[in-house]
């Protein structure tokens, strides 16, 4: 029996249009929808099989209605080949999963990938009703009326993702697609082409809580807390209850990294991750918010008397020891609180505020817990701008030296220390109290040291054009100079450009620096020892505590720290550590200095203890090197009160 030319146009078109839908599907999503082409591609194999089948069937019709045009044996057996083929394709295609519904949304097919996307075998679902296999009990009115609207409507079903029900009872994400064959037949048929959307869902969730967690500690992230305590504040707003933002750091990480390796840091970050967690309340917010950091927000807050037991309840988590590598650890933290509404009135001013407390805490000399002021936060602003004009410093030309001598028991001036001070172009001197301390927390103690180094060295050989011989001038070098041999090395090179030798120049270090100094500073100073370079140990007395070091590095002086000095003559224990250092440095051939004398009282007692040289106001304030030059070249005595002009 010859098929009509119609039906082979139809068939045509119905090609084309799938393999157009394709394209302009997968172009209008391209590569990155990868189910949408899949399930393009299944449509176009549907279609094809519904048309041959269409076609098929209808010849049957024919024959059935039409006596005369029996079906041969020829055309049964190519029917019931197209039937096995149609089936054969729904079967193979991957990750596809096809189901088939009469009118009464009973299984007619169910494929294997369908066994694989929902748990059913085909055995277990034929006949049953499909909205009580897969789809979930509150979309089950709604999937049977859009069914029936489009068998009596003919309203289709439009494609979506949605989430349908395994057989556990676990959700599936799916995108299905509907076709309808026979609409206006009195059987239609329904078939459902779905792809399964784990993978991308999963990929999705995975993405979503990266976005939001910390991966270590699976706590919410900074971006996750800044957001959550915005929805809370203005949650709490609408009654102003307090609130207060605990901002959390970890004392000394890095050397916990440096010394047991990341791993093991990595172990006491969770550890302190799970302490916090278990002992915060249920409405507490807490949340990693950097390396060593953790934020937690609280609520109920009464007073900021409630804010201190706050910071009281943090401290006994700490309490007990960390188990790191097998042995135990204890950790200390800083800590800084700011206060809803007082501080701020959203995440990012609280968050601010409690860092700024934070920061203050870490300083030395504070607490390690601060309650943020906007004292805090003025002299923030302040330290900022004065940051900003010492890093000009060098370039306006607003530093200088100054030297203060050392007179010795003859009364000649014997060497003098020189001593950094910054005159800004704005504003009076400033202390260097204030601004060493800036820099070191800032790195500008290289910069400073390299100007320094440079200034007296041009000063000595100016000294030493002038025919001033003699004179060693000592500077000091802080624990940021000494952590590598760089400066050291600048020193010696600056020392071989204006030609000075190593008795010209001496260095000044404190206890607590040589101490922690490493292998290859500790080498290089023994270098310059050596070749009769003058070492001091500043500030003797307030640091290190064994005195072991005084014969393993290479010292020549020691400088005994002001604080023994000033209350010698009243006090017995400062004069009885006064004589035994003067006893000891001496026992050792070592230079001692006494430096803040001020008083006739505490320069009588020195000089009784046979001090080598002595330092302070009562002989000479530090002066400008021009101050300094006629004392030099006229090179008085310094016995008792000297001219006060020398004190000014």
């Amino acid at each position: 029996m010859r098929i009509s030319h119609k039906y082979l146009r139809y068939g045509l078109v119905l090609w084309m249009t799938g393999l157009i839908s394709v394209l302009v599907v997968t172009s209008f999503f391209g590569a990155r929808n990868l189910a949408i082409m899949i399930l393009g591609l299944a449509l176009v194999a549907v279609l094809f099989a519904w048309h041959r089948t269409r076609l098929r069937n209808r010849q049957l019709y024919q024959q059935l209605h039409y006596p005369d045009n029996r079906l041969s044996s020829h055309e049964r057996l190519r029917y019931d080949r197209s039937e096995q083929r149609f089936r054969a394709l729904l079967e193979s295609l991957p990750r596809v999963a096809v189901q088939g519904y009469d009118r009464k949304r009973r299984v007619i097919y169910w494929n294997a990938a369908s066994t694989q996307l929902y748990g059913y075998m085909p055995d277990e679902v034929m006949g049953c009703r499909f909205e009580e296999l897969i789809i979930p009990k509150g979309m089950r009115e709604s999937v049977i009326r859009a069914h029936q609207s489009w068998i009596n409507e003919g309203v289709e079903i439009p494609a979506s993702e949605m989430e349908l029900v395994h057989k556990s009872g676990r959700n599936v994400a799916v995108f299905s697609h509907h076709v309808m064959l026979g609409q206006h037949t009195n059987n239609p048929l329904m078939f459902c082409v779905d792809v399964d959307l784990s993978v991308q869902k999963q990929a999705h969730r995975d993405l979503e809580f990266i976005r939001r967690y910390d991966p270590l500690t699976l706590l919410p992230n900074r971006a996750a807390f800044i957001a959550e305590l915005n929805r809370l504040i203005e949650d709490e707003d609408r009654h102003r209850a307090p609130l207060a933002v605990l901002f959390i750091d970890i004392e000394n990480f890095s050397e916990i990294n440096d010394s047991l390796g990341y791993e093991q840091g990595n172990h006491l970050l969770t550890q302190v991750a799970e302490r916090l967690s278990q002992n915060s309340y249920t409405s507490d917010l807490l949340a990693r918010f950097g390396n060593d950091e953790f934020i937690m927000a609280c609520t109920h807050l009464d007073s900021r008397r409630h804010a201190l037991q706050l910071i009281d309840r943090v401290n006994s988590m700490f309490e007990l020891p960390f188990l790191l590598d097998g042995k135990s650890h204890h950790i200390t933290v800083s800590q800084g609180i700011s206060l809803f509404p007082d501080n701020g009135e959203d995440a990012q001013s609280l968050v601010y505020a409690a860092n700024v407390a934070r920061n203050r805490a870490r300083m030395p000399g504070e607490s390690r817990f601060q309650i943020f002021s906007h004292e805090f936060h003025r002299d923030l602003i302040y330290q900022h701008e004065l940051l900003k004009r010492l890093e000009n410093a060098i370039d306006q030309q607003e530093l200088a030296l100054h030297f203060q001598p050392q007179i010795s028991r003859s009364g000649r001036i014997e060497s003098m220390e020189a001593l950094l001070r910054w005159f800004p172009a704005e504003g009076g001197m400033i202390s260097p109290a204030e601004f060493i301390p800036l820099a070191e927390r800032f790195g500008l103690m290289g910069s400073l040291g390299n100007w320094a180094i440079e200034a007296l060295c041009r000063q000595q050989a100016s000294w030493k054009a002038q025919g001033l011989h003699g004179y060693r001038v000592d500077i000091n070098l802080s624990g940021e100079h000494l952590r590598t041999t760089i400066m050291l090395e600048q020193l010696e090179k600056t020392m071989q450009r204006y030609q000075l030798s190593m008795r010209d120049i001496g260095i000044e270090i404190t206890e607590n620096v040589l101490v922690q100094a490493d292998e290859a500073v500790k080498n290089h100073l023994q270098t310059l020892y050596h070749r009769g370079m003058k070492i001091a140990i500043d500030d003797f007395g307030t640091g290190y505590s064994s005195l072991a070091y005084l014969k393993q590095f290479p010292v020549t002086s020691l400088k005994i720290d002001r604080t023994f000095v000033m209350d010698s003559p009243q006090s017995l224990q400062d004069r009885a550590i006064l004589a035994g250092i003067v006893f000891i440095g001496h026992r050792l051939g070592l230079e001692v200095i006494a430096e803040g004398v001020e008083t006739s009282e505490q320069l009588e007692l020195v000089q009784e203890l046979n001090v080598d040289l002595v330092q302070g106001f009562y002989f000479f304030r530090s002066m400008r090197a021009e101050r300094i030059t006629p004392l030099l070249e006229t090179q008085p005595l310094f016995r008792g009160r000297q001219n006060a002009s020398h004190k000014k």
